[in-house]
């Protein structure tokens, strides 16, 4: 399956869902990954300056890493082709001062907030796809 690439569907579909648990980014240089940093992030990108890795805040004892985050994951199956999803949500979170840290898997986007928004973002999200469906109603 490729995905749906229709933006009115998209943001009538996603249903946002918040993870269970804290995670934060940290980097470290490229020799100094380990298996067990490897097994415990749920992502990782290579960069010039080191590797960031998406841990588990319990992960990242002794790393130096960002606050703690909380992981959204909206729940469409979101085309890698789709236009105008992520603009859309981004503009719906930074109407609330919400910052965001996004990443797009092969079948979900995944949004990173703080912690201390998390609940905000949820309800923004929801407020965007809520008025995306009674806009196709009208």
């Amino acid at each position: 399956m490729s995905g749906v690439t229709d933006l009115a569907e998209l943001l009538e579909t996603m249903e946002p869902a918040l993870a269970e648990g804290h995670f934060v980014y940290a980097s470290v240089p490229e020799d100094a990954l380990t298996a067990a940093l490897l097994r415990a992030a749920i992502g990782l990108f290579r960069e010039a300056e080191g590797v960031t890795l998406i841990l588990p805040a319990g992960a990242a004892a002794g790393l130096s890493a960002s606050p703690p985050m909380r992981m959204i994951t909206l729940t469409v199956h979101s085309s890698l082709e789709a236009v105008g999803l992520t603009a859309a949500f981004a503009a719906a979170l930074t109407r609330e001062g919400i910052s965001a840290n996004v990443v797009a898997a092969f079948h979900h986007d995944h949004i990173f907030v703080p912690e201390r928004d998390a609940g905000r973002a949820m309800e923004a999200l929801r407020a965007l796809s809520r008025t995306a469906r009674e806009g196709r109603k009208a």
